[in-house]
């Protein structure tokens, strides 16, 4: 049976053994310190990342990198923690070029938070680093994104569930039960219905010139004051089940297509 290699419980011993057996893939959690309700910490997002991927290195017996806690959120709400994109981008290229220098064949970055400047900035990382460094164009670079694999979590968005709703709700109640506080507070009804409607909506983006040429100027709308975009009260540690074994699957399935192709 296979068993996760979690890096920072490693020796420089052990994982230099676990390299000259054979082991070349590692997974590196992306998450993010951000606004997430009442209910949920401000971790959810690094606890997603986590999970899934230590759960797919289980079946696998890959690596995990330790996870990265500071990235981009864009919220504003207090306890919210921002790292510019553009920052997030070179770190996750350092990171990427220590892993292939260290012999890594196989990386995954699995993303824990889905907002759209991260996501960007993590792909332009991936893209960028394999760009500038030809001598690394023999290994092998991914970005997993765990809502596009799981059916549930297409379900959810569909039915405007973005944010700290039932879907991240019900996974932490499957994997973290006791992070789960029994606050289930939602911003007004309007406010609710905007961020619902387009979860993007939570931004205010005003120009002083009304011209398409004008760069707005971006801040979180001043009248959320939870930020919760979804139902947390449909969630259930059941449904946190089934969208880690369809995250979960859907990982080691690349994992799987990744290492076939290296061998």
């Amino acid at each position: 049976m296979s068993e996760a290699l979690i890096w920072e419980h490693m020796t420089v011993r052990e994982v230099r053994d676990a390299l000259q057996a054979g082991t070349r893939t590692i997974l590196v959690p992306l998450g993010v310190t951000e606004q997430h309700g009442y209910h949920l910490p401000l971790r959810t997002d690094c606890y997603n990342c986590e999970e899934i991927s230590r759960r797919a290195a289980d079946r696998t017996g890959c690596f995990v990198a330790p996870t990265l806690a500071y990235t981009y959120s864009g919220g504003e709400l207090p306890g919210t923690i921002n790292v510019s994109p553009h920052v997030v981008t070179q770190l996750i290229v350092e990171i990427l070029n220590s892993l292939c220098l260290q012999g890594l064949q196989n990386i995954v970055l699995v993303l824990g938070h889905g907002g759209s400047e991260n996501d960007r900035a993590t792909q332009e990382a991936a893209e960028m680093f394999l760009r500038n460094n030809p001598q690394f164009h023999d290994r092998t670079i991914a970005v997993f994104r765990f809502w596009i694999n799981s059916p549930t979590c297409q379900r959810a968005f569909e039915e405007g569930d973005f944010h700290s709703g039932w879907l991240e709700t019900s996974m932490l109640l499957y994997w973290r039960p006791d992070q789960v506080r029994d606050e289930y507070v939602l911003d007004e009804p309007e406010v609710v219905q905007m961020m619902r409607e387009d979860q993007d909506a939570y931004q205010l983006r005003e120009r002083n010139v009304e011209h398409e040429l004008v760069v707005p100027a971006v801040r979180q709308n001043p009248a959320i004051k939870v930020g919760v975009m979804g139902e947390p009260q449909k969630a259930s540690a059941e449904i946190g089940r089934q969208v880690t074994e369809e995250t979960v699957s859907a990982l080691v399935e690349l994992i799987e297509a990744m290492e076939a192709a290296s061998d």
